[in-house]
């Protein structure tokens, strides 16, 4: 099975040397943030690059100067007490996080600027993350009024320990790329204008070395996120179960209107 660019229309492809396939998070002008379309284009585009001959590594990165700034506010809003398309998303989510777990090529992310919600899923969940110094992380998810599901549970407790996670998750804050090195959450950092050289240079590390070696050691260790699976199964019912309660009304009117919240279960 060889990987259809044609049936994606906010990603873009380009094949490169060594078995090195670079996929672009494409729209720039929103900043990459993730809508339906996009949300689900990352969702399933590991199981083609999985399935695809031709590659034996993936980069992705993000056009422009973002990586992925987040869920587009008009899905937040349009999902936001609607039964089916939380259920929707729910599937999805599981998909995109487990898919990217489970693909059988190794994936580098190249952070280039800011990752948030769908975009600090695959930035942290590909095996090997490289971050610009200056690039923002960080899970919004409290700060919108739902509780951090997406890969928050299964991934940041194993990169960065149990109290930094409880603190990033439960505050909302940002951390930078290089904080982020300095905690484990990635691999390396470097200056923004190197990230995706860099990228491309372990990838071509991967795409030269032994296929099977570097796939099943990938499989083995990927062995601590699949333990982990329950914990993140919990932690997305409970994202949904949010969003169909009041705050994240509040919590995107907030967002639209750039002012603080003022949550109705912090009320009174």
């Amino acid at each position: 099975m060889t990987l259809d660019p044609s049936t994606y229309t906010q990603l873009r492809f380009e094949r490169r040397d060594d078995g090195v396939l670079l996929i672009t998070i494409d729209n720039p002008a929103k900043y990459n943030a993730a809508d339906e379309v996009l949300h689900g284009e990352l969702a399933r585009v590991w199981r083609d690059v999985s399935s695809d001959a031709a590659t034996r590594v993936a980069v992705i990165t993000g056009a422009g100067r973002a990586f992925s700034a987040g869920g587009d506010l008009g899905m937040v809003e349009r999902m936001a007490g609607d039964h089916e398309r939380v259920a929707h998303m729910l599937r999805e989510m599981s998909d995109l996080v487990w898919n990217i777990i489970d693909c059988e090529k190794p994936v580098v992310s190249a952070i280039n600027g800011v990752a948030v919600g769908a975009g600090v899923v695959v930035a942290l969940l590909a095996d090997i993350a490289i971050a610009a110094e200056d690039a923002k992380l960080g899970d919004g998810h409290v700060k919108l009024g739902v509780a951090a599901g997406d890969h928050a549970a299964i991934i940041w407790p194993l990169l960065a320990g149990m109290a930094k996670a409880r603190y990033y998750l439960l505050t909302g804050e940002m951390v930078t790329g290089a904080e982020a090195e300095r905690l484990g959450m990635v691999a390396k950092a470097v200056p923004r204008e190197q990230v995706l050289d860099e990228a491309l240079r372990v990838a071509h590390t991967l795409g030269t070395g032994s296929q099977q070696a570097i796939r099943l050691t990938k499989r083995a260790l990927n062995s601590w996120l699949r333990s982990a699976g329950p914990a993140f199964e919990q932690s997305a019912a409970y994202e949904m179960l949010t969003f169909m309660g009041p705050d994240v009304v509040e919590g995107a009117a907030a967002l639209r209107e750039k002012r603080p919240p003022n949550f109705p279960s912090a009320r009174g």
